[in-house]
This record gives structure tokens, sequence and C-alpha cells, in this order.
């Protein structure tokens, strides 16, 4: 998507260079012969063609409208009124605007993983939600690797009592990731299972409890009722949303509403290793101002890694 992006911007930033090339002479004619300075002064007006670019390109790779505005605002911050030498700069100036406000808009907020790994007193406990099919499950199973891979005890809570699948699958990669597990009956009650977990996890010491939750559509009333019980009885230290990178737009509202039902302290954005759009990443840390804690980048347990502005940018400029 960026490649088709890069030439759209190569496009435009020629057809401002063009529209810049007369301006030199005016910039030059406004100084005397003894004060003349070297280049030219990037002005808002040479961007138009750029961003107008740049916005229809980002819009059809599901970028949010907001997320948007903020990008153009951080590059017209960062280009108008900068001096460059000559015109053979314009383009590649542009690109490292564009890079440098996509880093920065997703710097915005930032997640410490060592967060999950600070020595406490108390279990650390850790809710995530999310809708079906966006790998919220094995987000958890990955995040249990990478804890254990770090040291760390881990106790699962099979919330997700609506679907026997969703028990099992779980209760699986406990037994593969050598974890316990605390589980109900199919149909019992979720908010009674994270309860459980939590008490386990104090009466035996373990370091973190992982929540997980059933697929909750956000336009479910009933279901987002459950969720803030589970909220409540469990008192959890941070709520992560779960989205699929493939979602688009679809996952932007569906971080809405849970942000707006529970409150959600960051972000786990899976899938990214098959996105070819990029936009989700934008789009979900901009519209709840939150930062992105994780990314799934493949298959395997392994498959997971911290999030890293600077890493994603350059991926999706490659």
């Amino acid at each position: 998507m960026f490649r088709a992006l890069r030439e759209k911007l190569l496009g435009a930033s020629k057809q401002a260079e063009e529209e810049l090339d007369p301006k030199l002479n005016l910039d030059y004619e406004t100084f005397r012969p003894e004060e003349r300075e070297s280049g030219a002064v990037i002005r808002e007006s040479h961007l138009e063609n750029v961003l107008w670019e740049m916005e229809l390109a980002l819009l059809q790779s599901d970028v949010a409208m907001e997320a948007l505005e903020d990008m153009k605002a951080i590059i017209k911050k960062r280009l108008v009124g900068l001096r460059v030498e000559n015109r053979s700069e314009i383009v590649p100036t542009i690109e490292k605007a564009l890079k440098a406000s996509l880093v920065e808009l997703l710097s915005k907020n930032v997640f410490n993983p060592d967060i999950l790994l600070e020595d406490r007193e108390t279990p650390l406990v850790v809710v995530f939600v999310g809708v079906n099919g966006t790998g919220k499950t094995t987000s958890i199973a990955r995040i249990t690797h990478w804890l254990k891979e770090n040291g760390k005890s881990v106790v699962l809570a099979a919330a997700d009592t609506f679907r026997a699948g969703a028990i099992e699958q779980l209760d699986l990669h406990a037994t593969k990731l050598g974890c316990k597990i605390i589980k109900h009956q199919s149909g019992g009650d979720p908010a009674a299972v994270a309860f459980d977990a939590v008490e386990h996890a104090k009466a035996k010491h373990r370091d973190i409890v992982l929540i997980d939750t059933a697929g909750r559509m956000q336009t479910n009333s009933n279901l987002m009722d459950e969720m803030k019980k589970i909220r409540r009885v469990a008192s959890p230290d941070l709520v992560i949303f779960v989205g699929d990178s493939l979602a688009g737009n679809d996952a932007v509202e569906q971080a809405k509403k849970f942000h707006e039902a529970v409150d959600i302290d960051a972000v786990v954005l899976t899938k990214l290793d098959v996105d070819a759009k990029g936009g989700a990443a934008l789009s979900i840390s901009s519209a709840i101002d939150k930062p992105i804690a994780f990314v799934g980048i493949g298959q395997e347990y392994e498959d997971i890694m911290p999030f890293d502005a600077a890493w994603i940018v350059e991926r999706i400029f490659s």
C-alpha cells in the first residue's frame, strides 16, 4: 500500500516542485544581493498536492479521518517554513517528514512492556477483550509464552464460558505452555471464573493472571454488561483490547465501543504480518488515544513483539 502512496507522493511532490520553481526566483528577489540565502522556503501552499494525494491513499487504506488530520498537522509543522537547498531535496524531504510524522503519531502514547515484568506483592491482573475472530486467545497464549520466557509464572482464566471451544482452546495452550488454567463448565458465570483465577494466583503466589473473555460484539449490550461485571469482580490492573489489523475501520469502531464500556489501557494488534494496508495501527491508537502494546507477526508462540513505532514505519515503507 505505501509503495503506491510513495508513487503518488512522488508525483504530487514533483507538481509541488514545479509550482515552487517560479517561487524560487521570487524568494531570491525578496532579499538584497548581500542578504540572499540559498534555496527556498517551503510554504503551506506547496504541500497542498502532496497532502491531498496522501489523504486519498490513506483513506483507501482504512486510516481513520482523525488520524489523518493529526498527521497532516504534524507534517505541516515539520515542513512549513523549512528551507531546502535545491529542488532535488524536495521529494526526499517530504518523504522523511512523512515517516517522522508517522513515528510521532504512533509514539504519542507509549506502552512499556516492562510493566508486565515488574515484581509485585500481589498478582498483576490483565483482562483481554475483543470480538470473535481477532486472535484474542492466541494472543493471550503468545503473551504467556513471552512472560514465561522472562521468568514469570502465569495463571490463565477461561472466562469465555459461552463457547465450549474457547475453553478447550485455552486449555490446550495452557498444557503446551505448562501453566495453570482456571475454568468452569460451559455456560458458567464468566466473572466467577475471573474471581477464582485471581484468588488462586494470590494463594499460590503466582505473578500474573491473564483473563480471556468472550468475543463480545460491541453492539451487544448484555455481553458488554457482563464484561463490566468481570472488570468489577477481577479489579484488573490492565484491560487490553485485541484488534484485527485486517478489519480496517471496523476495528476502530470496536475499539471505541470497548473503550467506552470498560476503559481500555492498551491494544494488541494481530495479523500484522499479512496486513497489506497498514492503517489499523494509526487509526486505533489515534481513535482511543491509547498505546499499542504488542503486535502479532506470525503463527507461532514466538511471533509477537512489543510495539515499535519506528519498526512499523520502516516496514510499511519497505
